[in-house]
């Protein structure tokens, strides 16, 4: 059985939706940038940014929603055997024996 170590382990709640949110912040970014650039641009131009401002929140949703790929899997304590004969291991949570 391999050694588990703490870089197996896969990103917390905490750091994944925070990972989530920079890439929704950044798509909402480019489409104000797509709506002001609506305010300046005139003819065929108009349609491009039109375009991102339209469909960008659809693939931010999307982006945001994805998370990140688990690498490894994570063992479970099911998975742990009993030794016969071991020695439980000692509590040190200061209580007295």
């Amino acid at each position: 059985m391999k050694q588990q170590s703490i870089t197996d382990l896969p990103p917390s709640p905490g750091d994944e939706r925070h990972t989530r949110m920079v890439k929704y912040g950044i798509a909402m970014g480019i489409r104000i940038v797509c709506i002001i650039l609506m305010l300046f641009l005139h003819g065929w131009w108009l349609i491009l940014p039109a375009i991102g401002a339209i469909v960008l929140p659809y693939f931010a949703v999307v982006l945001a929603n994805v998370g990140s790929p688990t690498k490894s899997v994570v063992n479970r304590p099911g998975g742990v055997v009993a030794i016969p004969g071991a020695r439980p291991p000692r509590d040190f949570g200061g209580r007295p024996e």
